[in-house]
């Protein structure tokens, strides 16, 4: 009897134990599901992020320096620059370099796809269908993986941010830089920079800027808008997003060298009359541009879900239903007679189940009018 009521004290006490962690409630009527963030943020934190980063511009502008001192890292270690002899003979060609970066927890799989040669030949016509075909690529492969029957470890490799550097030696944009960003904005985000700011005064820099804004707005180019801030929004983030509106382009410089400046290590260039300091606001547009590219990051992929993929997306299921439309066509035609046949061959089951629901919606169109009719004509 006493080890009876001794294991049933046990099991009470261990019972009592387990439970003791679901026993604290805040306040009357809390449910709980002020938590679902937090539940967001650490399934996305334990799966990591994508993100696909593209930077096109002439060669000697600093496109490498400048993304590796965007991320601290060092993308193309073993990379060999070609003399002058064989940059004549040298075409566009892409190459994609991913690297896992890992900040306080956070993993970032971090994808910079380069465009060595782009601008760089006499006759720059067919120079940017390579990077076109490589986007709409991208966009195939997502299309069919998503798709297929494993959807659930979707590798993402769509160009989610272009950089395009701008020569801060022109008078704004030159005419292929025009043409690339009028067939460009259609397809990806496009963020423009003026390369090598320091070569430039401040007063040059603002001249400069205006230039080019100009010449995109009067273009019809689209490049990408920051997103406007709710009425809810704290003033210091609407005063930043304001000041990032208001550089655009970004007038920026890169350095991977580290400088002592008064007692203190900085990132910048040393010339015989100074050092410019890269992440010094003063200087350069390099902190607001990793600001604005940290800070809207998941609004830069949401806008090639949503926009950019869609479009695709779209386009391409249209191009693939006139094919099939094309290819009823052929068959009535050689078949002679046997029409239904032909269409049964190359019709598939959804394209069926698609005309049968658009016969019926038809027919109920049809029984509407008539129902209108008679009651117009009884009154």
């Amino acid at each position: 009897m006493s080890n009876i009521f001794c294991s049933s004290f046990n099991f009470c006490f261990f019972n009592m134990a387990d439970t003791k962690g679901f026993s604290s409630i805040e306040t009357p009527g809390y449910v709980g599901f002020a938590n679902l963030p937090n539940q967001v943020h650490r399934k996305s934190v334990k799966k990591g992020f994508e993100f696909t980063l593209m930077v096109v511009g002439e060669s000697g502008l600093g496109k490498s320096t400048l993304v590796n001192s965007l991320f601290l890292t060092d993308l193309y270690p073993e990379r060999i620059i070609p003399d002058a002899i064989e940059k004549q003979k040298q075409t566009v060609k892409l190459e994609a370099s991913t690297v896992e970066i890992e900040e306080r927890g956070v993993k970032l799989r971090l994808t910079v796809v380069d465009t060595p040669g782009f601008g760089d030949a006499i006759d720059n016509s067919n120079s940017f269908n390579a990077i076109f075909e490589y986007i709409d690529e991208q966009y195939e492969r997502f299309l069919q993986d998503e798709s297929g029957l494993n959807r659930r470890n979707i590798v993402d490799n769509r160009i989610h941010c272009c950089f395009y550097f701008i020569s801060p030696f022109g008078h704004g944009l030159k005419p292929l830089d025009v043409e690339f960003m009028k067939k460009l904005h259609s397809k990806v985000n496009i963020v423009p920079v003026i390369a090598k700011a320091d070569c430039l005064t401040k007063k040059e820099i603002l001249r400069l800027k205006c230039r080019i804004m100009q010449e995109i707005e009067s273009h019809g180019i689209k490049i990408y808008p920051l997103p406007d801030c709710d009425s809810d929004e704290d003033e210091d983030y609407k005063e930043q997003v304001k000041q990032l509106k208001e550089a655009v382009p970004f007038a920026v410089c890169g350095a991977n060298t580290l400088l002592e400046v008064k007692g203190k290590k900085v990132r910048g260039r040393l010339y015989p009359w100074g050092v410019v300091e890269v992440e010094n606001p003063e200087h350069c547009d390099f902190i607001k541009l990793r600001t604005m590219l940290i800070t809207h990051m998941q609004d830069l992929q949401e806008v090639t879900q949503e926009v950019h993929y869609e479009n695709y997306r779209s386009d391409r299921l249209a191009k693939g239903i006139k094919g099939k439309e094309n290819g009823i066509k052929s068959d009535r035609i050689d078949t002679n007679g046997s029409t239904q046949v032909g269409v049964n061959s190359v019709l598939s089951e959804k394209d069926r189940i698609l005309q049968e629901k658009e016969a019926e919606l038809r027919r109920m169109q049809e029984m509407l009018a008539q129902m209108q009719a008679r009651m117009q004509a009884q009154k």
